[in-house]
């Protein structure tokens, strides 16, 4: 399995979540666990997905999110689960 870390900021605005979850699908990517909230207008998801039924890289899909977070107003960051791991290790 071959899980990455999803995080989507940026400025509330409808269909945020439609938007990257279709994109995820379409490329084959399965989310397993998402949590979003709403403070004073700012909109923030977190999502750990598995990738390894998709084609395509983190790297791919991360260019891919980048694009897709530019066309709706939002920074999307994507990264392996190991990468985040070791980031925010003590």
């Amino acid at each position: 399995m071959k899980k990455t870390i999803i995080t989507v900021t940026g400025k509330d605005a409808i269909g945020i979540i439609a938007k990257v979850c279709t994109y995820l699908s379409e490329e084959k990517v399965n989310v397993e666990d998402i949590s979003q909230t709403i403070l004073q207008g700012y909109f923030h998801m977190m999502m750990i997905a598995d990738i390894s039924g998709s084609g395509k890289s983190v790297g791919g899909l991360a260019e891919g999110l980048d694009r897709l977070g530019e066309e709706i107003g939002v920074k999307i960051h994507c990264q392996h689960e190991d990468i985040f791991n070791m980031m925010h290790r003590i």
